[in-house]
């Protein structure tokens, strides 16, 4: 039987405003990635998601972003890399904090919006955020998007790496993620998105947006859990792996 885990991002809302069904999600993903406050989230959130994961049996990971509320951390911005270094830091110390505070444990990182489709393509900047999980907690899952520098970074570096999909992404021909600002970036019809990912998974392909086809090993698939349809688009991918004779597990039990 094939292994698969399905993560989203969640407790990205920030005091009374909230963003996403995070406990929907919760009943369907297998792991589930925690803002740490810079992009989105906040302490009061950060606690509650995380005593409802381990609740609810899925793996937590912390999900630091750039310093940017306001942008939801999809601006690029261009920093030092001791100054990276020091932001992946800052959010992992809360998630790890946070978590120990309500029992949980942090078995993973993701890194979020900009700050991870940056380093997806720059090894020097990928580099910096795997020291910085490394330096903080040796023993954390680099959770890095498939053909990206942030895999070769992780492995480098000596964690162990899991290579992301996107269920409801497009893909450029270079295996990177379409710009959010192309109007075919995101993925919305739940039937194509469970198609590529039984292909992704099952053939080990992603079809690009101009028809060519790109190899990947990926065993981790993420629905974005600030998109409206996300819980949606959560549930249809995982019945559909599950009917295509995948098995769902948290992110360690992939390892």
């Amino acid at each position: 039987m094939t292994l698969f885990n399905l993560n989203a991002d969640m407790a990205e809302g920030y005091g009374p405003w909230t963003m996403g069904d995070d406990e929907g999600l919760l009943d369907v993903v297998q792991s589930a990635n925690i803002a740490c406050g810079f992009h989105g989230g906040d302490f009061n959130i950060m606690a509650s998601v995380m005593a409802s994961a381990k609740a609810k049996g899925v793996s937590i990971g912390a999900h630091p972003g750039f310093h940017d509320l306001h942008g939801f951390g999809r601006r690029k911005m261009n920093l030092p890399e001791r100054e990276i270094e020091n932001l992946i830091a800052y959010q992992l110390g809360a998630a790890l904090g946070m978590a120990a505070l309500v029992g949980a444990e942090i078995t993973h990182v993701k890194p979020h919006g900009a700050i991870n489709n940056m380093a997806a393509a720059d090894l020097t900047m990928a580099r910096a955020i795997a020291r910085a999980i490394k330096a903080v907690d040796s023993n954390q899952i680099m959770l890095a998007p498939a053909l990206s520098e942030m895999v070769t970074a992780g492995q480098e570096c000596g964690l162990t790496v899991v290579e992301e999909l996107f269920a409801d992404r497009a893909y450029m021909p270079d295996g990177q993620l379409a710009p959010r600002s192309r109007p075919d970036a995101m993925i919305h019809d739940p039937a194509l998105a469970v198609e590529n990912c039984i292909r992704m998974l099952g053939e080990g392909t992603i079809i690009a947006l101009d028809g060519s086809k790109i190899s990947v090993s990926g065993r981790s698939i993420c629905v974005h859990g600030d998109e409206p349809s996300a819980l949606a688009m959560a549930k249809s991918v995982r019945e559909g792996l599950e009917g295509a004779g995948f098995s769902p597990v948290t992110l360690p039990e992939l390892i």
